[in-house]
């Protein structure tokens, strides 16, 4: 499976982003999806994670009520409605594919990751 995250950029703290991450090569509907941050210097981070079915989710404290984490079995989409962003939200955000079809915030059950996607959010 190949992951291509997209829909970063720069917006103003209080403004809104959607990340959504695409899968190629193969579908990757019977994975738990995960979306992971990283900030130069820190550990990679755990955001949210959606299980195969898309029924069961999961998030960071540091995010919970302001992101969404939803799955389109049809278009073999994940996506990350982020809204009210807040200066340290500003990271690398990266997608993931599990091993196993159970939403994990464990990035070692995480086998594919995608590249990365740049979100900047100013004071």
């Amino acid at each position: 499976v190949q992951l291509q995250a997209s829909g970063g950029g720069s917006v103003q703290a209080g403004g809104s982003l959607r990340l959504s991450c695409a899968a190629s090569r193969r579908t990757f509907s019977n994975n738990a999806v995960g979306w992971f941050r990283q900030v130069p210097g820190k550990e990679r981070e755990f955001v949210a994670t959606i299980d195969w079915s898309g029924g069961t989710t999961s998030y960071a404290d540091s995010v919970k009520d302001r992101f969404t984490i939803s799955r389109d079995k049809v278009k073999n989409t994940v996506a990350l409605q982020m809204n009210s962003l807040k200066p340290e939200d500003t990271a690398v955000y990266y997608c993931a594919a599990g091993l196993y079809a159970n939403a994990s915030p464990n990035p070692r059950v995480y086998r594919y990751w995608g590249q990365g996607t740049q979100v900047t959010v100013s004071s």
